[in-house]
């Protein structure tokens, strides 16, 4: 009992320095400006900060810009303007609400389009998970408009000709399998609704578990009430309190028609089966990200089957002890990758 005064002061300095933090990053957050640009048909948001060469910033599931907001900050200091939109039916971007307007020539076609309005002819380029995913894309349809890309996450994969993508995963991972549970339209979002849009950004956001990840039909997202989710260093109550505000106001079905377009990219991309990427790359990984735990990745990435198809592929880095949502979890040492980076091009 004698020690409860110290808790307490203790507690009360540790709110104390967390304000003090909060108000930091809100006063750097404000140096970042926010404008809507029209763009293949779509009113689409982005934000942005700095002057220079342009490097384009894009986000995964269930993300925003936001997740680029210490990337924003330090390389527009080093002379670049840093640009993250919300991708198609994300945050403040507009989002049809068929899966059939989210293949991937939709996508690059809105960011080819953003990359005209920003006058310039070439970027480099910065994504992670899904955004990574169009990242390749863009490189495969437009290389001429990518100057190197930094790829957090999500290697490219070639595509298969003998098999679409979401039966072959049924296949390996059987019907839980995320991917596979994201298919049918409305049942993944009421599931959301029941668990809690913050409970359930918190628990894929910290989830640190080796993929490949699955969603059981009770209790999909493993949410227990009695023992809450501590959020880790790197992420706070005021950065999850963002991400819930948006995507209450938004809905999940927009994120979700990424995976609901799959099977159609895959038809959509038949010309390109077997194609290289031509475009100088760097890949970082965390050594407990649930993509490059899944079964048959690592040696993929590790082993030259990932350099067969990406032939400019400069530099492989595995980070250890560092989980899926890199750019957030490492922000200092993942601004440096990226910097030196595109200063060698």
């Amino acid at each position: 009992m004698r020690n409860t005064p110290n808790r307490k002061a203790e507690e009360q300095n540790r709110k104390e320095k967390e304000k003090k933090k909060g108000l930091r990053r809100r006063r750097g957050m404000e140096g970042i400006s926010h404008r809507m640009v029209s763009v293949n048909g779509i009113n689409m948001h982005i934000a942005e900060k700095g002057e220079g060469p342009v490097i384009l910033f894009l986000h995964g599931f269930p993300e925003l810009w936001y997740t680029w907001r210490h990337q924003i900050l330090a390389l527009s200091s080093l002379g670049y303007h840093a640009v993250a939109p919300d991708l198609r039916g994300y945050g403040d971007t507009e989002g049809p609400a068929s899966s059939t307007s989210y293949t991937c020539h939709h996508i690059v076609g809105d960011l080819i389009a953003l990359v005209d309005h920003l006058g310039v002819e070439k970027v480099f380029l910065v994504a992670h998970d899904w955004g990574a995913q169009v990242g390749w894309y863009l490189c495969l349809f437009k290389p001429d408009r990518v100057k190197g890309f930094v790829c957090l996450s999500v290697p490219y994969r070639p595509r298969n000709p003998k098999m679409k993508p979401v039966e072959g995963m049924r296949l390996v991972f059987g019907d839980d399998y995320y991917m596979c549970r994201f298919q049918e339209p409305g049942h993944i979002e009421a599931e959301i609704a029941q668990a809690g849009t913050a409970e359930v950004l918190k628990k894929i956001l910290t989830d640190r578990k080796p993929g490949p990840p699955c969603l059981l039909k009770e209790n999909p997202f493993g949410i227990d009430p009695k023992n809450p989710i501590s959020l880790p260093s790197w992420f706070t109550e005021e950065d999850l309190a963002y991400y819930a505000n948006k995507f209450n106001q938004k809905g999940f079905t927009g994120a979700l028609n990424y995976y609901r377009a799959i099977d159609l990219n895959w038809e959509l991309t038949a010309p390109w089966t077997g194609a290289e990427i031509k475009v100088p790359v760097k890949f970082v990984v965390g050594d407990l990200d649930m993509v490059y735990t899944t079964p048959g990745m690592k040696e993929y990435v590790d082993n030259g089957g990932f350099k067969r198809y990406v032939p400019l592929l400069e530099e492989i880095v595995v980070m250890e002890g560092v989980g899926h949502f890199i750019n957030q979890e490492k922000a200092e040492e993942i601004n440096t990758h990226i910097y030196d980076f595109i200063t060698k091009l």
